[in-house]
């Protein structure tokens, strides 16, 4: 066998071991969200944090923030209960395809180099701009992800679905399709979890469990004590105040518990990279 046949016998079964592992972590989150519903309120009194971030389909945030933060809930309604493992090795999985496209823009092919490069970006709401700095070093998937979905427009003239103010405080963005159970049609693995803390300022990512994240976002507006289940991946350097005037403003609170949509509508009307 020749050392090239012995490379390729290596990157295929480097291969099957990545797919083997998403399989295994897509079951469980199936699992997962069959029974959080269940016991998602005992679980916020038990932890006295009130409200889940997830995203329908997979994304929430715990009241604790894809997503109702990877799509949200109230305890996160679909969020996992346990912290998420970190990946040990993302390189090795990247982004998966899976489920349907609220928009369809297509899936990142990853790019170490230019994934490693720092950026900034502006978030311009219909009531102002805010801007954050991408933790490209810690979360290169994660960032490299958003850069990839802002420059095909995704995220243009899209709404703001889940606010949290009670137990944890967060605004969570980035489903297309406004309901919170939206993504891009694609996973990825989750990143820099470890010693995560959610203060004022943080950008995160929703999700429906480990390796679910997809588009979903949360933006903390009052530092929240959040489980480190939710990959970390911006920092807000300006703009706050667009964000805590949006919170004043309050949300329906469509499940009795601080958790629901923002009374005021809240557009992302273009995201720019920098």
């Amino acid at each position: 066998m020749t050392s090239k046949d012995r490379q390729r016998e290596l990157e295929r079964a480097r291969y099957e071991r990545v797919q083997a592992r998403l399989a295994q972590q897509q079951e469980a989150a199936k699992k997962r969200n069959k029974i959080t519903a269940a016991v998602a309120a005992v679980a916020v009194v038990g932890i006295g944090v009130g409200v889940a971030i997830a995203t329908s389909g997979g994304n929430k945030t715990d009241s604790s923030a894809n997503s109702k933060p990877t799509s949200a809930s109230s305890t996160p309604s679909g969020s996992p209960t346990t912290p998420a493992p970190t990946s040990s090795s993302p390189e090795k999985i990247g982004y998966t395809k899976t489920g349907n496209a609220s928009k369809d823009v297509g899936v990142p092919t990853y790019n170490a180099a230019d994934a490693a490069k720092p950026y900034s970006a502006t978030i311009s709401f219909n009531s102002g701009d805010l801007s954050f700095d991408a933790l490209t070093t810690k979360a290169p998937y994660t960032t490299y992800s958003f850069k990839y979905l802002a420059g095909k427009g995704y995220f243009t003239n899209t709404t703001c679905h889940r606010l949290v103010t009670s137990g944890i405080y967060v605004l969570q963005c980035g489903d297309p399709s406004g309901t919170g159970g939206g993504g891009p049609g694609y996973q990825f693995q989750d990143e820099n979890l470890t010693g995560a803390t959610y203060t004022a300022g943080t950008i995160a990512m929703a999700n429906a469990g480990p390796g679910t994240n997809g588009s979903q976002f949360f933006i903390v507006f009052k530092d929240s004590p959040l489980p480190a289940n939710y990959t970390p991946w911006g920092k807000v350097t300006s703009g706050m105040d667009v964000v805590t005037k949006i919170a004043a403003a309050g949300e329906d609170d469509s499940n009795g518990q601080g958790d629901g949509k923002p009374k005021q509508t809240v557009t992302i009307k273009s995201v720019t990279i920098k």
